[in-house]
C-alpha cells in the first residue's frame, strides 16, 4: 500500500491526485510523469494521433512543467498497419512539434484501437501547478472553448458540418505549451486542463483539492464554432451524461440556464485548454501576455469561500 510520508520526494501522487505525478530530484527539479490514451474520437487516423498525442502532452504543461520524453502506447488490430501507420505518424509529429524526444514504446493487439502516450516532463518543485492552488479571489481562466464531445459525436452520426469538426481538430491539436509557460513565469499556482470530465467535472475537483468553491458565468464561457447547435441535436458522448450525473449533484445552476447549456458545460473534452486560477493582481498581466502571442485567454468566473459549484447567468 502506497503511503504518502513513506515518499517524501513524491510531491504529487495518490494522496493528492492531479492531472500528473511530480517526484522532486532535488532542490531545483522535479519529474512529472503521466500516461494517457483513448480510442478513436475521429476518424481520420493522422488526426487521431496527433490530438491523442497532444492530450496526454497536455498533463505535464497542466503541472506546469515542460516535456521531455515520450514513448508510445498502442493497442490496435493487426489487420490495419496502414491504418496505424498514419495514428503513429500524427502523433510523432505533434511530439516533434513539441520539441519532445520520442523514444519508442509499446504495443498490443486489440480489437478496438486505443493511442496515447507516457511522458516525462521537468519543472521546478517550487513553481508547480496544481489542482490544489486557486485561492478565494482569484479569477477564473479559460484558454479552449468548450465543444469537442458535441461536435466529434455528432460528425460521427452525420449531424454535424466538416468545417465545423475541422475547428475542433484544431482546437485539440493545439498544445497547452504558451499558456503554461506564461502561468509559470508569473507564478501561479492552480491549474488543470479540461478534458474528460467537462468543465465542470473539472472545476469541481480543482474546488475540492484546494478547499474553495467555484462561481461561473455562463454568458462568459466560449464554445466553439457548432457547438451550440449540436448541441440542440441533444447528440452528446455517453461520458458527458455520466459527468452529469456524477458531478450535478454539487453544481447549482441559475434557473434562467437551460438544460442544453448544462450538459454544454458536462460535455467531455479531449486535448481541452487549462483552466487557471489568477490572483486579481496578476490577471491583466496574464491576459496581456496571453494576448501578445497569439494564446486565447476566456475570464469565465472567480474562486469563491462557500464550497460546491454556482453557475450564473452574468
Amino acid at each position: 500500500m502506497f503511503v504518502p510520508t513513506d515518499y517524501p520526494e513524491v510531491l504529487v501522487g495518490l494522496g493528492s491526485p492531479d492531472d500528473a505525478a511530480v517526484y522532486r530530484l532535488d532542490a531545483g527539479r522535479a519529474l512529472i510523469v503521466t500516461a494517457d490514451f483513448f480510442t478513436p474520437i475521429v476518424d481520420d487516423a493522422y488526426d487521431f494521433g496527433a490530438i491523442a498525442a497532444a492530450n496526454a502532452l497536455s498533463d505535464v504543461y497542466a503541472m506546469g512543467g515542460m516535456p521531455l520524453l515520450a514513448i508510445n502506447l498502442v493497442a490496435f488490430p493487426p489487420d490495419l498497419p496502414d491504418v496505424l501507420a498514419e495514428v503513429l505518424r500524427g502523433g510523432a509529429e505533434m511530439v516533434k512539434e513539441a520539441g519532445v524526444a520520442l523514444a519508442g514504446g509499446h504495443t498490443i493487439q486489440d480489437k478496438e484501437p486505443k493511442y496515447g502516450l507516457a511522458v516525462i516532463g521537468l519543472a521546478h518543485p517550487d513553481r508547480l501547478l496544481t489542482r490544489g492552488g486557486a485561492r478565494p479571489g482569484d479569477a477564473l481562466v479559460l484558454t479552449k472553448p468548450l465543444g469537442t464531445g458535441i461536435i466529434a459525436t455528432a460528425f460521427k452520426r452525420g449531424q454535424a458540418e466538416l468545417e465545423h469538426l475541422a475547428g475542433a481538430v484544431r482546437w485539440m491539436t493545439t498544445l497547452n505549451r504558451t499558456a503554461s509557460r506564461i502561468a509559470v513565469e508569473l507564478g501561479l499556482r492552480g491549474a488543470c486542463d479540461v478534458t474528460g470530465f467537462g468543465l465542470l467535472g473539472h472545476a469541481r475537483e480543482m474546488a475540492m483539492a484546494s478547499g474553495v468553491g467555484m462561481e461561473i458565468r455562463v454568458r462568459d464561457v466560449p464554445l466553439m464554432d457548432g457547438a451550440r447547435e449540436c448541441a440542440h441535436k441533444w447528440l452528446f458522448p455517453r461520458g458527458s451524461f455520466c459527468n452529469r450525473d456524477f458531478y450535478g449533484p454539487h453544481v447549482r445552476f441559475a434557473d434562467a440556464i437551460g438544460e442544453v447549456m448544462q450538459m454544454l458545460l458536462f460535455d467531455a473534452q479531449t486535448s481541452g485548454g487549462l483552466l487557471l486560477a489568477v490572483p486579481p493582481g496578476k490577471l491583466q498581466r496574464l491576459l496581456d501576455q496571453l494576448k501578445a502571442e497569439g494564446q486565447p485567454g476566456w475570464v469565465i468566473g472567480q474562486v469563491v469561500t462557500e464550497p460546491g459549484i454556482e453557475v450564473i447567468s452574468g
